[in-house]
This record gives structure tokens, sequence and C-alpha cells, in this order.
């Protein structure tokens, strides 16, 4: 399986686990890894996997963006176009209604390929793929969101939408009980402790993995999942991972790389965070503004620092530069 690199172009601080779903799975052979374990066998037989590509676009609405991420793929099934969609959820509860939504994902993959391509429509195997910490337990079918009555069901069946998506359940996933692909198997181990936020237990879990099978994660996979750590538990820091894997002899030479590369990221990127405090001082002191203090804007990350440059360098312009 191939390495995901650059790590940083996501949003790790604001977003963890959507930006290392995003980053892990937008890998064709890491999605490709997934789908060929939980599809029914037969089907994942008749996949062209080699030729799997990320399609672009996202069917989540804005106002879950912060608790859902989606992936949509394309493959070919027995020689036909077919679509693979994944959703990850990890929201605090679980949601009753995630048949009914996923099937409006769905509705809408489906009605952009009319509009675009028309008919016939494609095959889309839709899948939820849950980090939350709360087991699963509502169905994946829709059919039992309704309230029939008992003596018309039969009749009434066959006019109601039947739909199912297939659906993994971290809280129930054993990393022993499934050898199928190492590295896949690695990643939805880390999805599952870094969500319980418990991330000694991870870099212990993916140690001892080392240890007894002879594999380890490559530097770019290490790397982006040691960013995505410090993002989920703010009780540990990258001195503390780093001591942690140093004592591991299949990891030490491969983390102080990362080490060295991780303490120049970090002073790049406070370089440029506090060039942009400067800038946002001077704009608000030029604008007859109250100049916000050094402390203030030191607690806010690159992203929104440099968005409010933007934001106020415009006002600026408005006010100062237009006549």
């Amino acid at each position: 399986m191939a390495e995901p690199d650059n790590p940083h172009d996501l949003d790790f601080a604001a977003h963890p686990h959507d930006a290392y779903f995003k980053k892990v799975f937008s890998e064709p052979a890491h999605a490709a890894a997934f789908f060929q374990r939980h599809l029914p066998a037969r089907v994942a037989a008749a996949m062209d996997w080699a030729g799997l590509q990320v399609l672009p676009g996202s069917f989540v609405k804005t106002s879950l963006e912060q608790v859902h991420a989606d992936l949509l793929f394309s493959v070919n099934l027995a020689g036909r176009p077919t679509l693979l969609y994944l959703l990850l959820e990890h929201q605090s509860s679980v949601d009753p209604l995630m048949p009914l939504r996923m099937l409006v994902y769905v509705t809408e993959i489906l009605l952009g390929h009319a509009r675009e391509i028309g008919l016939p429509l494609p095959m889309v195997f839709p899948f939820v793929l849950h980090q939350g910490p709360e087991q699963w337990a509502v169905s994946p079918c829709l059919e039992q969101m309704f309230d029939l009555p008992e003596d018309l069901s039969v009749e009434v069946l066959p006019f109601l939408p039947k739909f199912r998506h297939g659906l993994l359940d971290l809280t129930r996933f054993d990393p022993d009980g499934d050898k199928s692909d190492l590295r896949l198997r690695a990643v939805l181990q880390f999805m599952k402790l870094a969500r319980e936020r418990d991330v000694r237990g991870l870099l212990l879990w993916m140690i001892e993995d080392a240890r007894q099978s002879a594999h380890r994660l490559p530097e770019g996979l290490l790397k982006t999942t040691l960013l995505y750590a410090l993002h989920c538990d703010t009780r540990v820091d990258a001195a503390q991972i780093i001591d942690i894997l140093s004592g591991s002899a299949e990891y030490r030479e491969t983390t102080m790389t990362i080490a060295q590369q991780l303490k120049a990221e970090g002073q790049a990127e406070a370089k440029a965070e506090g060039s942009y405090i400067g800038r946002l001082q001077l704009l608000q002191e030029l604008m007859g503004l109250p100049v916000a203090a050094y402390e203030t804007l030191s607690r806010l990350g690159g992203d929104e620092l440099q968005a409010r440059c933007v934001a106020l360098h415009g006002e600026y312009e408005l006010r100062f530069k237009k006549a």
C-alpha cells in the first residue's frame, strides 16, 4: 500500500478525526483494502480494485461537518461503473436517522449522475464507519424506521423504499481478529483508541503489534498518525510520544527522523503565526480599532489568524484606498 504524504494539507487542529479519515482513505489502496474486507466476498471479488479512484465533492450537509466526513469512490464491478460511498460518523451519540440520511446522500449522488451522464444509474454501495463512543444499536435498514400495521405489512412493504447501508462499528472492532491487511488493521485501531483519548494505549499497542507481526508502519503513515494522536489528546505532547516510541527498536530510527521534522514544522508554524499577529495588530492600529494583546491572539491557530488578517485588510482597503 502506498503511503499518505503531506499530512498538514488537512486541518488536524480543528477536526482531527475528519482529517485523519480523509488523509488515510483518500489513498486508493487504503480504501480498497477497507471495502475488500467489509463488502460481501463475491461483490468484492468482482471489483476492479486497481482502477479505484477518489471522486471530488462531499454530500454531508454544512451543519454536520464537525461530526461527519465522507468520501466517494468510483470502481468497476463486473465491467459496470459503480460507486462506493464511505461516511465517517463520530458524534457523541448514535443517530437513529442514519438509514434515512444515508438514503438522502445516495439519492443526491444518483441525481447528480442522472443530470450529468443520464441512464443507466450506477450501483452505489453506502457504508458507515462508526467512531463514536457508544455501540451502534440502530438498524441499518430503512424499513425498520416505519411503524407498519401488522395485518397489512405484506401489502404495504412493496410501496416503501428498500434500502440499507453497510456498517463497521469501531467499538466492536478487534484488531487481533482481523489479519486481512496489517496497515488497515492498525489505522482502524488508531481511530478506535484515539476516539477513546487513549493515546498512550495506542502507542503501546502499535509497538507490541510491530514486535509480533514484524511489520511496522511506513514513515508517512506513522507521521500522519502521530499528528492525529497529538490533536486527539491534549494530555500528551510530542516529547512524550517520541519518548515512548524511542524505546521501541522497531520505531526508534523513524521516530527520531519524524521528531526533527515536527520540530522544524513547529518552528515554521510559530514564525508564520507571529507574522500574522503583527500584521493584525498593525491593521487594528491603522484603523483606530482596539489592538488585541499578543497573548490573546497567540491562542488562535494560524488559519484563524490568517482569516482575520485577510478580512481586516479587506476592510482597510475599502475604507482608505477605494477613493
